[in-house]
């Protein structure tokens, strides 16, 4: 099997689709049609990959089923489901911890492929090409455990978090462009547009910058992207 999906879909028509599409490109699928249910799910089924969640829910909605995942499992990918196409309710979804999201209705090949560049930022430690461990400034990557420090204080990150300052890290002081971003972090393929780097460097900066408001790390380059500030 590629992975373990938790798949979260009260409409029994758009679950069965989406579970028999990934179930054909290989992945084990364990399914919800309730919040309450993919809690259950989530806290008996170890070795969930990715929580694919449908946000409009009776009960306990999607956006607080990710909240709570979240809050408990900082590896684990996101990819939130919606009906809407308001930028408010893709933000949110981000904002809440989300790693990315689709909108209904989708083809199982736009389902598959979030899937797997997804599922690969999840197992990014499980493909280690550069040394164990970068340093920059007050700031260290390690590759192997997958984990962030600043001043040696843990910073508790997402799989796309994750692999953004493994992008920024590893190119300092090198503007990047947002397409440069979502195609080292999304993929190339990547079916979406570019709000979602931008929702993902804010949520950052929330947590590495002294000042969010007033980042001294991650700096905006107007009209292009955004650099990495290597400290001196």
């Amino acid at each position: 099997m590629k992975g373990k999906i938790l798949l979260l879909e009260d409409d029994d028509s758009i679950r069965n689709f989406t579970k028999i599409n990934l179930m054909r490109n290989e992945m084990e699928v364990i399914e919800a049609n309730s919040g309450e249910m993919a809690l259950q799910l989530f806290e008996g089924g170890g070795g969930i990959d990715i929580a694919i969640l449908d946000v409009m829910l009776p009960g306990i909605d999607g956006f607080e089923v990710c909240r709570s995942i979240r809050e408990k499992n900082k590896e684990i990918g996101i990819i939130m489901l919606t009906a809407k196409t308001q930028d408010i309710d893709k933000v949110m979804g981000l904002e809440f911890g989300a790693d990315d999201y689709i909108t209904k209705p989708f083809s199982p090949m736009e389902l598959i492929a979030r899937v797997n560049s997804l599922m690969r930022r999840v197992r990014l430690k499980d493909d280690v090409t550069e040394g164990n461990t970068i340093e920059s400034g007050v700031y260290k990557i390690d590759f192997i455990a997958r984990k962030f420090y600043k001043k040696g204080e843990i910073i508790e990150l997402t799989p796309t978090e994750f692999l953004l300052i493994k992008v920024f890290v590893t190119n300092p002081n090198k503007a990047l462009s947002r397409d440069n971003l979502l195609d080292e972090v999304w993929g190339k393929n990547y079916i979406g547009d570019l709000k979602i780097v931008d929702v993902n460097i804010r949520r950052l900066r929330q947590k590495i910058e002294d000042t969010p408001s007033e980042p001294d790390t991650i700096e905006t380059i107007w009209g292009l992207g955004y650099r990495w500030k290597e400290a001196d």
